[in-house]
């Protein structure tokens, strides 16, 4: 004997069910979240895929001809690149207004017209960065093949190396933050780690000619400093140690609280330094190693000293 199998319900006949769930999931996304989450509201949210297609595009003005179309010729270019960032412009204001509407009070219209006039001037004081940017991209590229023997030049550097692509989201996303932009940079950054595997928050602060080589599994948190010529290894976490708590329990914002860490650092993989410690010039950061420290410049830090320290001062292996 079989029992008879439930039938699955009739599309358009639901009994109700399927309204009510609705009329729940509606009502709890607009007004059972209080001040934690805003939900919905009078104007657009910025849109993720928008912004990742802006990303793409800055790319193919930052590096003409190697992303976006590859027929750019000497003749070309200029063509190339202002058709390229007139359309980038214009979507990247509207992503840029979006986000300024979620910030504030959709009930004041006044406000509104004040964020529409933000966000064009906000896009065009991002405008002027971009040569800024690229320059920084071209030094991040050399370093890239000056780091690896592997690399046979700076181009195949920006063609291939994760690395390179999530140091061109931050340096797109850092310029965005640094002008006031909200949202959006994290939402670049965090694109970029979701295809990388390397976390750099927006807020960092990183010199000229950085390189990551590999970088799976890179985390550089929001108050780190970078100096210049600064080579990262898979795996390492620049991070902040437990944080402090206001008297009502919540966690403190914006205090520094990761590392300073200066030009001509060598960090290998699977390194941990955590806290707002400096990490000196020149000095090299051996693997795996856990550092909760600052260190003097040109120190060779590897962990069988470290492990040794942690001991005689009764913290265990």
């Amino acid at each position: 004997y079989c029992a008879p199998t439930a039938r699955a319900p009739t599309p358009g006949r639901s009994d109700g069910r399927l309204a009510a769930v609705v009329d729940d999931l509606c009502r709890h996304s607009s007004s059972e979240t209080g001040s934690a989450l805003r939900g919905p509201r009078l104007a657009a949210l910025p849109s993720r895929d928008e912004i990742a297609t802006i990303v793409e595009r800055l790319r193919s003005v930052l590096f003409p001809g190697y992303f976006g179309t590859s027929e750019v010729s000497a003749q070309s270019v200029r063509f190339h690149v202002g058709s390229n960032l007139d359309r980038v412009l214009r979507d990247l204001q509207e992503q840029i207004l979006r986000g300024f509407c979620f910030t504030c009070p959709q009930d004041e219209p006044e406000r509104c017209q004040q964020c529409e006039q933000r966000a064009m001037d906000t896009t065009h004081e991002f405008l002027v960065r971009l040569p800024h940017i690229q320059k920084l991209l071209f030094k991040d590229a050399i370093a890239a093949y000056n780091g690896d023997p592997a690399a046979t030049s700076p181009d195949e550097a920006v063609f291939c190396y994760p690395g390179l692509m999530a140091i061109a989201s931050y340096r797109i996303a850092h310029q965005l933050s640094l002008i006031g932009v909200p949202l959006i940079p994290r939402m670049i950054t965090e694109h970029a780690h979701s295809i990388t595997g390397i976390d750099i928050h927006p807020g960092a602060t990183i010199d000229e000619a950085l390189f990551i080589d590999h970088g799976t599994g890179v985390v550089v948190g929001e108050t780190c400093q970078i100096g210049k010529q600064v080579r990262i290894y898979q795996g390492v976490t620049l991070g902040a140690k437990s944080f402090p708590l206001d008297e009502n329990g919540n966690p403190v914002k914006g205090i520094p609280r990761h590392p300073i860490v200066e030009d001509e650092v060598i960090i290998y993989s699977g390194a941990t330094i955590l806290g707002r410690v400096r990490i000196g010039r020149g000095s090299v950061i051996g693997g795996n190693v856990w550092l909760t420290r600052s260190v003097p410049a040109g120190s060779q830090i590897t962990q069988i000293p470290v492990r040794q320290e942690a001991f005689e001062n009764g913290e265990g292996i």
